[in-house]
């Protein structure tokens, strides 16, 4: 393929992962990230722009005669700005709208979880808070009650108690604390096993699978403490057998590529599962979503060798898929947060880098700093930025 200008929608650290490895790539001649970071601006052209407006978005495009677009967060996905770039005729590597839903709805997701026979905890769901509250006071405990819309990976309580679910119903139904996005509730089964992300690149009906990861949700060590948009990840993971990715690909991912394309929703760019496998072996479906996972992305790109550019490119076409080269290593990224992290971050915090930059080697190491949620003040002080979610910093290392 011809070298081709690349833009990246985003700001977070899988936006600065998705640059780094693309701007390595001899079939890219250039990458623009909206808006961006400080360590993007390191490799790429950070250009402002309001990510929630679509027309400014699919403008940019035009403007900078963009040959390939790759949407980062899920948000703008669920707006439709795939559906956008397409009328304009713009190559776009993200799934439309109705295909977005399998992360924006929850209760979508598990509809066609059930229509497609994939493996996942059983549920309900709720738009009253009355019927909610029985179903908790009848059910078995533990449970997970979860905002069945977008809630900045925060909707997902996991509820030891039926009292602890009754308040985490309450919140959401009664109380509103997650807004529309908690209108409606799922509750689920208790899941048991150990987590698996799975992320499949797809062009609708075929799909490469990236490195599997294992991202880390908890705050706190030994697994303790609230629930966080991920502290952290590696790749690969011992339990990924290719057995177990092979029923993985039969059971999860292709009956749901199936069921969005039947019902008129085919889905182009990342299919993320996010399982939990029993212990017994069945890898339950814990959600999906509609874009790369972050901080998996981070774990995950470092051990991407070649083919990525080509590979989203036919993905976007709905073409043939080529295969990646993927490197025997391993890579871990931590994630640092600021102080009081995810409650009530602490905000504007000066962050220091030692090292002498975003990438280094020592002792055979690969070593590279990932930037999300920072900023540059008037004088150039790198600074967590105020934000809805907590400024942190990723440090992946590959082996």
């Amino acid at each position: 393929m011809s070298p081709v200008k690349v833009l990246i929608l985003g700001s977070g650290g899988r936006e600065h992962a998705l640059a780094w490895r693309l701007s390595k790539d001899p079939d890219v001649s250039g990458v623009i990230t909206a808006p961006g970071n400080p360590g993007t601006s390191e490799i790429a052209r950070n250009l402002q722009v309001n990510p929630t407006d679509l027309t400014d978005l699919t403008d940019l495009t035009d403007q900078f005669d963009i040959d390939l677009t790759i949407v980062g967060p899920e948000a703008p996905l669920a707006a439709g700005l795939a559906d956008a770039l397409r009328g304009r005729g713009r190559r776009v590597f993200g799934p439309i709208a109705s295909a977005a839903r399998i992360e924006a709805s929850k209760a979508f997701s598990k509809g066609i979880m059930w229509a497609a026979g994939v493996p996942t905890a059983a549920s309900a769901t709720f738009t009253e808070l009355k019927a909610a509250l029985a179903y908790v006071d009848a059910h078995a405990e533990p449970l997970v009650v979860k905002a069945s819309g977008l809630a900045a990976g925060k909707g997902a309580i996991v509820c030891a108690t039926r009292k602890e679910a009754a308040t985490a119903v309450r919140a959401m139904l009664g109380e509103g604390v997650f807004g529309e996005a908690g209108s409606t509730i799922v509750i689920e089964d208790f899941l048991e096993g150990e987590e698996l992300s799975v992320l499949a690149v797809t062009n609708g009906r075929d799909l490469r699978l990236l490195p599997p990861a294992q991202d880390h949700k908890r705050l706190l060590d030994g697994d303790q403490g609230p629930n966080t948009g991920g502290m952290g990840a590696y790749s690969p993971v011992s339990i990924a057998t290719p057995a177990l990715l092979a029923r993985v690909e039969r059971e999860v991912l292709l009956p749901t590529l199936a069921e969005l394309e039947r019902i008129g929703a085919p889905f182009r760019g990342v299919l993320y599962a996010g399982l939990m496998i029993s212990p017994s072996g069945v890898p339950n479906v814990i959600e999906f979503n509609c874009r790369l996972g972050d901080p998996e992305t981070e774990a995950v790109l470092p051990l991407v060798e070649s083919g990525l550019t080509d590979l989203f490119w036919q993905a976007a076409d709905g073409a043939a898929l080529p295969e990646l080269r993927i490197s025997s290593s391993a890579a871990v990224t931590t994630v640092i947060a600021a102080r009081g992290y995810p409650d009530a971050p602490e905000k504007g915090g000066v962050i220091t880098l030692t090292g002498g930059g975003a990438e280094g080697r020592s002792g055979g190491e690969l070593d590279l700093v990932f930037h999300a949620g920072t900023r540059r003040d008037d004088v150039g002080t790198l600074r967590s930025r105020s934000s809805s979610r907590s400024a942190f910093t990723a440090f992946t290392s590959a082996r």
